[in-house]
């Protein structure tokens, strides 16, 4: 008799991922998005010095611009709170925003984002889920600013709906701009070559900008940048909410240049982010 030779069973192991599906759906990737966004909000609460630049900044800047600058451009601090509060609210938020690529590359160079991406999550959620829990800076960082200026006697005209408008424009100024420092994060080789690399972007931005004084103060070449900057729509569209109540042609374009930021980066940072895991 001749034996028949079979050929050995395949060897099954005990693969928790190898029976996972590799792309999630958008509706798992929301909830991972949420769940990632719960594990930044925790880590803020275990570690409250990442928030020291959102709760000591609006305190100081408001109070030094304010007794500094305010006899000089507007002939008294009272009268200098209108033009100022609004430029600080953006200019604070704007630069708490460059966090989120430090951590990006911070959590990439320690491993935690390998540990996310070995697992069966979508991996543009590991990237939007800190960024979502960023939000909550922005929003003490808009908070305080607005407290701080009217215990200094600023009296927002715009009432309660203009500055609530005013806060969810730079909440939503500050999140499109984190996309920007997020790729930043994920070009840079350390963390902090993300933060100088992120103050030679946003310094420039946020202090020739019409923030802190009015343009038609400055030389005429600065102007035309000043006019440009797209940081100085974001500071009158502010204005206009808080100031006057009112939704006027710098909102729109306040409004359509964050989503413009956001199309742009969100895709480059994912895409680089998936590459360089």
């Amino acid at each position: 008799m001749t034996a028949t030779l079979t050929a050995p069973a395949p060897l099954v192991r005990n693969d928790p991922v190898a029976g996972t599906r590799t792309h999630a759906s958008l509706t798992d990737g929301l909830r991972q998005t949420g769940a990632m966004a719960w594990r930044g909000l925790i880590t803020m609460r275990r570690a409250p010095e990442q928030l020291f630049d959102v709760v000591v900044q609006p305190l100081l800047f408001t109070a030094m611009f304010a007794y500094i600058f305010g006899g000089a451009i507007a002939g008294d601090v009272a009268a200098y709170l209108p033009l100022l509060i609004p430029g600080i609210l953006a200019q604070t938020a704007l630069t708490a925003c460059m966090a989120t690529g430090v951590q990006l590359r911070e959590d990439m160079d320690k491993g935690v984002m390998d540990r996310f991406t070995s697992l069966p999550i979508a991996r543009w959620a590991t990237v939007t889920g800190p960024m979502v829990a960023d939000l909550v800076r922005y929003l003490v960082a808009s908070v305080l600013t607005f407290t701080t200026g009217i215990a200094m006697g600023y009296r927002p005209a715009g009432g309660v709906g203009g500055v609530a408008a005013s806060i969810l424009l730079v909440i939503a100024a500050g999140w499109s701009m984190s996309w920007v420092f997020a790729w930043v994060g994920t070009i840079a080789s350390s963390a902090r070559g993300v933060q100088g690399i992120s103050m030679m972007i946003m310094f420039p931005l946020t202090f020739l900008s019409n923030a802190f004084v009015p343009v038609d103060t400055l030389p005429g070449w600065l102007q035309a940048f000043v006019r440009f900057n797209p940081v100085s729509h974001v500071v009158t569209a502010v204005r206009d909410l808080a100031n006057t109540g009112t939704v006027t042609s710098q909102v729109a374009i306040a409004v359509l240049g964050c989503a413009a930021v956001v199309a742009v980066f969100a895709p480059l940072t994912v895409h680089r982010f998936a590459r360089r895991r």
